[in-house]
């Protein structure tokens, strides 16, 4: 199988910083060999510094294209679930043209900050009427339509949603474009996975969409069926998010949200709990020895009130964890990692919180879990510059005003901590150069496809 052999003067391997390294990738898209202090002779050398591309752990990709949308003040106590009418309302009108085209633009924007893979938290499945589509994973199709468009690597989640709330509920009538039943899931997850099969740039898991929405049989049913499937594939859900959830929940079960999923449902490493906002410190604890992840949305977090995560708990129960960008009110993983800083700074009244009390980089200890995080959690190798894992790789560009004169681990906090504007200059994806100088060979096209949808939607 044919070789490229990249070099970079410098980069940040699973073994820590490194000069003069040659990198092989093989031409399905794996790094093969890593030499340091090597020579440039025959390579393909790539200007500025090399460090892992960053895994985005949860997504919604439609809602991009109503950021900025629900920013407006009214009489009555804005929160989560008034967002949650107008977003019901927004996806009232989506094609599945539509959706492919907002997750085409959207994927270029993650590319080029910094994001190399997606795993995508996908619930919008039905018509615009409710009824199924004659092909019914069309929504799922166009979402891995959209990553082959953009070239990155991509975790698509069909999700499990069957009632309203806690207790079994009847779906609300807006709610109509998520439900199916567990044995259309599985359908949906085996047809995606026939298509997928041989392509290392995708996997399929398997997501519930919350608590409130999936009867505790039915949650059995799909885990339990899809474990058949793939033992080790990646199970994610939203889970206390917010305070009224955590009551309900406690109403409904005499539990709070993640005490009665650790009860009640096998967690393992192969689960992502999205948010875990609202956890005592024993939850927090318990969480961690799951081995599960906690997926960290800190932007959409902020946005939507959803309150501060209680990270010196998880953290101190060393507790696994990385970030996406959910509503993509932010497409930057610096964003996310940076808020999340900040607001554990903010609500301690302390600095360099992710790194504890070790003299160490903040910036490198947030992005080591972002980074061994985002991969547990997509079930791709991803998030190493090592071999055996996928050829992801960003080109930080040295001479970028934040990089300047930085060296080791200080590329890291001024990355993180120095700015708005990405130094993010080269992205490879699988083996693949999808941006280069900051550009993709395709966003004129994609943008021009994106712009006409939010166009016609704003009328």
């Amino acid at each position: 199988m044919a070789m490229t052999d990249l070099f970079f003067n410098s980069a940040f391997l699973s073994s820590g910083w490194q000069t003069s390294v040659r990198i092989a990738v093989s031409e399905d898209g794996w790094i093969q060999a890593i030499t340091s202090g090597a020579s440039s002779a025959g390579c393909e050398s790539v200007p500025g510094i090399a460090v892992p591309g960053v895994p985005n752990l949860h997504s919604h990709a439609f809602q991009r294209a109503m950021a900025g949308l629900a920013e407006r003040g009214s009489s009555n106590t804005d929160t989560f679930w008034s967002w949650r009418e107008r977003m019901y309302a927004f996806l009232e009108r989506l094609s599945p043209e539509d959706v492919e085209a907002i997750a085409s633009q959207l994927y270029v924007e993650l590319l080029r900050h910094g994001f190399t893979s997606v795993t995508e938290f996908h619930y919008l499945r039905n018509h615009i009427d409710g009824s199924r589509y004659e092909d019914p994973v069309e929504m799922g199709r166009r979402i891995l339509s959209a990553a082959n468009q953009a070239g990155i690597g991509t975790t698509l989640l069909p999700v499990l949603y069957r009632s309203s709330d806690f207790g079994n509920k009847p779906p609300a009538p807006e709610q109509k474009r998520f439900v199916a039943d567990v044995d259309d899931l599985l359908g949906d997850l085996a047809s995606l996975q026939d298509s997928t099969a041989k392509n290392p740039q995708y996997r399929i898991g398997l997501a519930i969409h919350s608590l409130r929405a999936a009867a505790p049989e039915d949650l059995a049913h799909a885990v339990s069926s899809f474990r058949d499937i793939d033992n080790e594939g990646p199970i994610h859900i939203h889970v206390a998010e917010q305070t009224r959830e955590v009551n309900d929940c406690v109403a409904w079960s005499g539990g709070r949200p993640v005490e009665w999923l650790l009860t009640n449902v096998p967690v393992d490493k192969h689960w992502c709990t999205i948010h875990a906002t609202h956890m005592t410190a024993e939850e927090a604890t318990a969480l961690a020895a799951s081995g599960a992840v906690v997926g960290l949305c800190p932007t959409t977090e902020a946005n939507l009130g959803d309150g501060l995560f209680p990270f010196e708990d998880y953290a101190g129960a060393e507790g696994n964890w990385g970030v996406g960008t959910d509503s993509h009110v932010s497409v930057s993983p610096i964003a996310e990692l940076r808020l999340l800083e900040y607001g554990q700074r903010i609500a301690r009244q302390e600095r360099n919180i992710a790194a504890g009390t070790q003299d160490r980089s903040t910036g490198r200890a947030l992005l080591e879990h972002a980074w061994t995080g985002g991969s547990q959690a997509s079930g791709r190798s991803t998030g190493g510059l090592e071999v055996g894992q996928r050829a992801d790789i960003l080109s930080l560009n040295e001479n970028h005003p934040v990089l300047v004169g930085r060296t080791g681990d200080e590329i890291l906090d001024s990355w993180i901590f120095s700015g708005e504007d990405t130094p993010v200059q080269n992205v490879m994806v699988g083996g693949k150069w999808v941006i280069r100088d900051g550009h993709h060979e395709r966003e004129e096209d994609i943008f021009n496809n994106y712009a006409t949808v939010l166009r016609r939607l704003s009328t």
